[in-house]
């Protein structure tokens, strides 16, 4: 039955704040403010506070009693912080923890010229940085693993697919560089979102900047931001950090997971040409020949997941207005942050398996060698060293496959008597059919920029090497510089 109002107001309350909006609105936004956010909230204190002291708007005195409360209070456990109803959110308990120790005119100094709104603004982008760099690194260790395992099959033949169905042949490092090229694309993706997060909104207040002499151009350098979200409405109203965040996480995991379904193709035992290592395989309860790859699903699972958080991000944000948008942050940011968990955890359990996998060349040459893969070669070499029109080429090296199939026969198994007798005029050398039938010399015959050619992959190899070795010091040399700021704000 549902309450009156007013026998609802007795037991919910009639003023702020009623208890379906404690239980159901602030404390779970204070609990993911506590968990997330703690850290950067006390970094902007300190930078902020600096910043007050640097402008002459706070005395030196009064600076140096700010930062040993909030220093104080830093040290206190998290799990100590827990909503109160007299304090709306965590900022306002922080404050008042300081105020305890320093005094509340004192403590209230630290606000000037700072609003939830820009400090808010400010914890997320540093908290999403720290994600960002932890994803690169972990992704940087994946991409390294597929180069790795493309150098030891510059070799090995396999049958590519197109449309699901065998096309033609390529070998298994060509495949693999193809994997890594495309998350390394992912890689320039998250960097552009990196740089695009890593700007400082403090400053802006509100949304109208202050009427303080403050320096917002030190808070960047103060808070390790590369540089300033200029226009203070932009600051606060802006979500295309959030949105291009998002988009970055939705663009890898949906593209790892197209290749996490191939691998686990690979690895069926009617394909029979993947060995995931038994440290990442499950039996079944029941079954006991079973070897299930279930580091791939999970993995696969995780993506689709990941891929889920960043679409949530994407329709919390459609159609908010544009201006404060911290409130719907509040319950935006944990999706983020989820997406990102698992993420990492995506790209550290197939850095695993690709490490340790292995990869049958024999079946997988064997492969190569059926369904008529290397049929185009008829083609081209019709066209190329026996002048026959390449449409006609073409049709005739159609022709030839369908009569080899009405026989069933492999085209190896096609005599040169037989392929010449069915395209007619042109006669075939003994070698050149030979090659034709041999996915080997496909393979050889593509030398052309990006092509499966053994060189050409090897030479490919080695530029992705390189390429992925920078990322581990480029991601270092970011990490290194947060980790040092973050040291110094601790030691004002």
């Amino acid at each position: 039955m549902t309450m009156k109002k007013e026998d609802f107001e007795v037991e919910d309350g009639a003023y702020f704040p009623g208890k379906t909006y404690v239980d159901e609105l602030l404390k779970p936004v204070f609990k993911d403010q506590r968990d997330y956010l703690f850290d950067a909230m006390f970094m902007i204190h300190r930078a902020h506070t600096t910043m007050l002291k640097e402008q002459d708007i706070i005395t030196n005195v009064d600076a140096k009693k700010i930062l040993a409360g909030v220093n104080q209070v830093a040290k206190m456990e998290k799990s100590l912080f827990n909503y109160m109803p007299e304090y709306e959110d965590l900022f306002f308990l922080v404050e008042a923890e300081v105020a305890k120790v320093i005094g509340p005119d004192l403590a209230g100094k630290m606000h000037i010229a700072k609003s939830r709104n820009d400090m808010g603004e400010a914890m997320y982008r540093i908290v999403i940085r720290d994600h960002m760099l932890d994803l690169l690194d972990n992704v940087r260790k994946l991409g390294q693993s597929l180069v790795i395992q493309a150098e030891d099959h510059v070799h090995t033949i396999m049958p590519a697919h197109t449309h699901t169905q065998p096309a033609q042949p390529t070998t298994f490092g060509h495949y693999l560089l193809a994997i890594a090229d495309n998350l390394s694309r992912d890689v320039d993706r998250l960097w552009q979102a990196y740089h695009t997060v890593n700007r400082s909104p403090m400053g802006a207040a509100a949304i109208t900047t202050t009427g303080f002499p403050i320096s917002r151009e030190r808070m960047v350098e103060l808070l390790g931001f590369e540089d300033i979200m200029e226009n203070s409405y932009d600051a606060i109203g802006t979500g295309d950090y959030l949105l291009e965040t998002a988009l970055t996480l939705v663009s890898m995991m949906t593209n790892i997971g197209r290749w996490v379904q191939e691998l686990l193709r690979m690895a069926s035992n009617e394909v029979g040409l993947l060995n995931v290592s038994d440290a990442y395989v499950q039996v079944s309860s029941i079954m006991p020949q079973k070897r299930n790859p279930v580091s791939l699903e999970h993995s696969r699972a995780l993506a689709s997941s990941a891929v889920g958080e960043g679409l949530s991000v994407i329709q919390m944000i459609h159609n908010t207005p544009y201006g404060d948008i911290v409130d719907t942050e509040d319950d935006l940011q944990p999706h983020l942050y989820n997406g990102f968990h698992k993420a990492n955890r995506v790209t550290k359990l197939l850095t695993a398996v690709i490490t340790t996998m292995k990869f049958n060349k024999e079946r997988a040459l064997d492969q190569a060698r059926t369904n008529m893969i290397t049929i185009t070669e008829l083609a081209d070499v019709l066209a190329r060293d026996y002048k026959v029109p390449f449409r006609k080429a073409h049709q005739l090296s159609s022709f030839v496959s369908k009569k080899a199939n009405e026989e069933k026969k492999e085209l190896y198994e096609v005599s040169t008597s037989e392929v010449n007798e069915w395209i007619g005029d042109v006669k075939l050398s003994e070698e050149d059919w030979h090659h034709i039938c041999d996915p080997s010399k496909f393979i050889e015959r593509r030398s052309v920029t990006g092509g499966p050619n053994p060189q050409v992959v090897e030479r490919m190899v080695q530029e992705r090497k390189v390429r992925w070795t920078e990322l581990g010091k480029k991601v270092e040399a970011y990490s290194t510089r947060l980790d040092t700021i973050k040291e110094d704000l601790r030691n004002l």
